[in-house]
Formats: C-alpha cells, sequence, structure tokens
C-alpha cells in the first residue's frame, strides 16, 4: 500500500508540473495582416507600403540588368517609435502558397533603393523601395518588428499597373492655358 501511494504522489507531482510548465508557455500569435497603404505597426517600427512597380529590366541595351522572373519594387516608409536607434530587417514577400522570396542584396539600377543596412533613429522615418526578383503573382509582404520578434503580413493586391501617380507642374508647357 505504501508503494502505490508514494507512486501516486510521483505521478501526481510530475502531472501537476507539466500542467504548470505548459500553461506558462506563450503561444505565438498568427501575424497580422494590413493591407497596402495602411500602417502596419510591428515592435517600434511602423511600416507603410504605398507604390508597387513591376519592372523587366533595368537599363538599357546590353548593359541592362535582367531579372530570372521579373523585378518588383516596393517602396515604403518605416517609421522608428522607439527611443533608440533601430535596424530595419530584412523582408520577404510570401505568395498564397505559403512560399518565401527574399529582398534582393543588391540594387543596382534602382533610384531611392533602400539598401542594404538600414537604421533608422528614434522619431525618424527611413524611406525608399524594396527590391525583389519574383514571378509574377499576389504577395504579401513579411515585415519584421526592430527585435525580429514580432511579425505582420501587409497584402499586396496583384495588378501590373503603375502606382506612381502622373504628376503635372505649373511650368509644364502643354499644361498651360493659353488666353484667347
Amino acid at each position: 500500500m505504501i508503494v502505490i501511494m508514494r507512486t501516486f504522489r510521483l505521478v501526481a507531482a510530475a502531472l501537476a508540473f507539466c500542467l504548470l510548465s505548459c500553461s506558462s508557455v506563450e503561444k505565438a500569435e498568427a501575424p497580422r495582416t494590413y493591407q497596402m497603404g495602411e500602417r502596419a505597426t510591428v515592435g517600434h517600427l511602423t511600416y507603410t507600403v504605398f507604390e508597387r512597380q513591376w519592372h523587366t529590366e533595368f537599363g538599357v541595351g546590353p548593359d541592362a540588368r535582367l531579372p530570372q522572373n521579373r523585378f518588383y519594387l516596393l517602396r515604403i516608409s518605416v517609421a522608428n517609435g522607439g527611443r533608440g536607434d533601430a535596424i530595419i530587417p530584412k523582408t520577404e514577400l510570401v505568395d498564397d502558397s505559403g512560399a518565401t522570396y527574399p529582398e534582393s542584396t543588391d540594387g543596382e539600377g534602382v533610384q531611392d533603393w533602400i539598401g542594404n543596412t538600414r537604421q533608422v533613429s528614434p522619431s525618424e522615418t527611413a524611406q525608399g523601395y524594396l527590391l525583389f526578383d519574383v514571378p509574377p503573382k499576389r504577395y504579401k509582404l513579411k515585415v519584421l518588428g526592430d527585435e525580429e520578434r514580432q511579425t505582420a503580413l501587409v497584402e499586396i493586391p496583384l495588378t501590373f499597373d503603375s502606382d506612381v501617380p502622373d504628376v503635372t507642374t505649373p511650368l509644364d508647357p502643354d499644361k498651360i492655358p493659353t488666353k484667347k
């Protein structure tokens, strides 16, 4: 009888320990999904994707840079809401099947490329283009917080139209009204 009681206490203690330790483990939350144009706050960083462009090459002639698939540019801004300098982590694209595509590390030919080393001071904003070489399809941009523990997704609708607005200046001679 004593052996049974000791075994019972040992099993009960092990079960209690397991229940307590299992309940304290944080469950990973699914990353929140934002729409293009919305502010996606992840940790101290706030991302906004506000433009996308598809390109078949950069440059002209024999010196043109060609992609394996297509060049995909995403214009982003990243604001630092923290108290210290923050490194902006690399991003990646995720397609509907879950396949991931990393950022290109070579921004040759891309005007306003955000670069590989990205640091933003407190209350400052970094802007520029992210570059990807991907097949044309619908993607979500996966962004990380400054401590790279938190993630969010930004849904990028599939379109081959440019998001770059047509801008006319008052000095454009074709747009100046003439007096009659």
